[in-house]
């Protein structure tokens, strides 16, 4: 706060001291100066500074270059070139965490010019455009001062590897589908075959997983019908099992297969569906000798067919 107070002032530049009186104001001290300016502009006594029409012209210019640039929408595009001639050009972009997409698919997200400036980039922009590619679950983008970005990825965990026709997708442990599969580094991945079995298939293989010489041998989980589930070995045998008392079957069969080394004696398949007995189906040259052993023991000519 401060108070103007009426003062008399005696003479002027042009009463030459002829103590006529007039009345003055008593201004703060930083503004005594921009009003003893204005004082001399209107009684015509200020001279403008050299080249004051000149620097006025050049101010009108750019003020309607600048506000044709904001009306356009231009002036980030203005601002990064500024800038990147400047010194702040993008030149060095550092990707880590990425084990499944390449950095040139990062990379190319960027959508990056030869003149990219690193004050004028939009890392929300670039954080979410990166976050598009499939593998991708999250992203930390960073700005590194002059020139430099740091892109650090988070990538989604594979669990299984999905047959559903003839097409092949590595999917997450809740059922997502990652991408299609290419890469034969997730090879060592579970095979699940059957509509809907992404969804259902990490409960099952934990199932199978408690009984560790049989999960081992696993080549393929098959739900059939999206209701209930069938394995099969790496020996091509198929366990089919039933769809209540699941775990109680796997636990039979493991056992049977322990003591008797059961499920390498020639067949195609098991059927353990039924609750009172075990069907299996033979491979067709262990059922002809089956079928002629018992004709032996039985008494009955081995080819019934041909009369004697």
């Amino acid at each position: 706060m401060f108070a103007l107070k009426a003062v008399p002032v005696v003479g002027s530049r042009n009463g030459g001291g002829t103590g006529a009186l007039r009345t003055g104001v008593v201004f703060p001290r930083y503004l005594r100066r921009p009003a003893r300016a204005l004082a001399r502009l209107t009684a015509g006594d200020y001279e403008p500074p050299r080249f004051a029409g000149a620097a006025l012209l050049a101010g009108f210019f750019a003020a309607t270059a600048l506000y044709g640039m904001a009306l356009g929408g231009h002036t980030s595009t203005v601002l990064s070139t500024v800038t990147a001639r400047t010194g702040f050009a993008l030149s060095d972009i550092r990707v880590s965490g990425n084990h499944e997409t390449s950095e040139i698919d990062v990379l190319g997200q960027l959508d990056l010019s030869g003149f990219t400036s690193l004050m004028g980039l939009d890392v929300d922009k670039v954080r979410g455009d990166i976050e598009m590619l499939p593998w991708i679950e999250s992203a930390r983008v960073r700005k590194v001062y002059p020139s430099a970005l740091d892109i650090n990825i988070t990538e989604r965990e594979p669990f299984a590897v999905w047959q559903h026709g003839e097409a092949l997708s590595v999917v997450q442990a809740d059922g997502r589908v990652i991408a299609p599969f290419r890469n034969r580094r997730n090879a060592s991945l579970p095979l699940v075959i059957g509509s809907g079995a992404p969804e259902r298939a990490a409960e099952f293989v934990g199932t199978v997983a408690k009984f560790p010489t049989l999960s081992a041998r696993v080549s393929a989980y098959i739900l059939v019908a999206k209701r209930r589930w069938d394995i099969r070995l790496d020996n091509g045998v198929t366990v089919k099992l039933p769809e209540r008392g699941t775990e109680q079957a796997l636990a039979e069969i493991a056992a049977l297969d322990r003591e008797l080394a059961f499920l390498s004696r020639g067949m195609t398949a098991v059927d353990m569906r039924l609750a009172d007995r075990i069907v299996v189906k033979l491979r067709d040259d262990e059922a002809s000798v089956l079928r002629a052993s018992t004709r032996e023991r039985l008494g009955m000519p081995k080819n019934p067919g041909r009369r004697t």
